[in-house]
């Protein structure tokens, strides 16, 4: 099981922003997490039913996971692709369901939008490792 090395960079790049993220959340106060809540629930309303402070701990569990499994190359490609694919859709549903985050047309950034809008760079990544081909020598191997 190798990974390339395009999608060891994808892998590099994204795991370690998220996993970075999730570490910094775990010291996130309770006013914080319901701010991060009230957004998130716009795209997955069901997040709102849960309470500020356990919204928090399981943003920075599932961060510092989805962080991790990029990182470890015991994780197939594909498999850590569609986790960050589900993490990448979330952010890009409350991006889009906030209101005031993009231009009259639905999908432009407003300037306050920018911050969210920016996670398309990780759908893409999602795409990328999720669609990668096999590496040329494991398909010479299959011949």
């Amino acid at each position: 099981m190798g990974i390339s090395i395009a999608n060891g960079a994808l892998r590099l790049v994204s795991g370690a922003f998220i996993l970075n993220s999730g570490i910094n959340k775990l010291r996130l106060d309770e006013a914080s997490a319901a701010g991060l809540q009230q957004m998130a629930s716009n795209g997955i309303p069901q997040l709102g039913e849960l309470d500020p402070a356990s919204f928090g701990k399981m943003l920075s569990i599932g961060e510092i996971s989805l962080g991790s499994a990029l990182l470890l190359p015991l994780i197939p490609s594909r498999l850590a692709g569609l986790g960050l694919g589900v993490f990448s859709g979330a952010l890009l549903a409350s991006y889009l369901r906030t209101p005031g985050m993009t231009e009259s047309d639905g999908i432009r950034p407003t300037q306050d939008g920018t911050a969210l809008a920016k996670d398309v760079w990780l759908a893409g990544m999602a795409v990328a490792l999720i669609f990668s081909r096999r590496s040329a020598k494991k398909a010479r191997n299959k011949k």
